[in-house]
């Protein structure tokens, strides 16, 4: 039955979120986690940000 209620889970999730994925140069990924562990956020939360900074601020 757990697996039944973890695979609904995920069904249900996969209707709300879109998964990205994509490459980026190492060198300036590792620059990236350096600032972002500095500030204390992680990559998710960070981009996150700047999605809602991109598609909701007015120009």
């Amino acid at each position: 039955m757990a697996d039944k209620s973890r695979a609904e889970y995920f069904r249900e999730r996969r209707k709300n979120m879109k998964q990205l994925v994509f490459m980026v140069d190492r060198e300036k990924a590792e620059q990236l986690d350096q600032k972002l562990a500095k500030k204390g956020i992680g990559r998710t939360e960070w981009f996150r940000e700047k999605l809602d900074e991109e598609l909701y601020q007015e120009k």
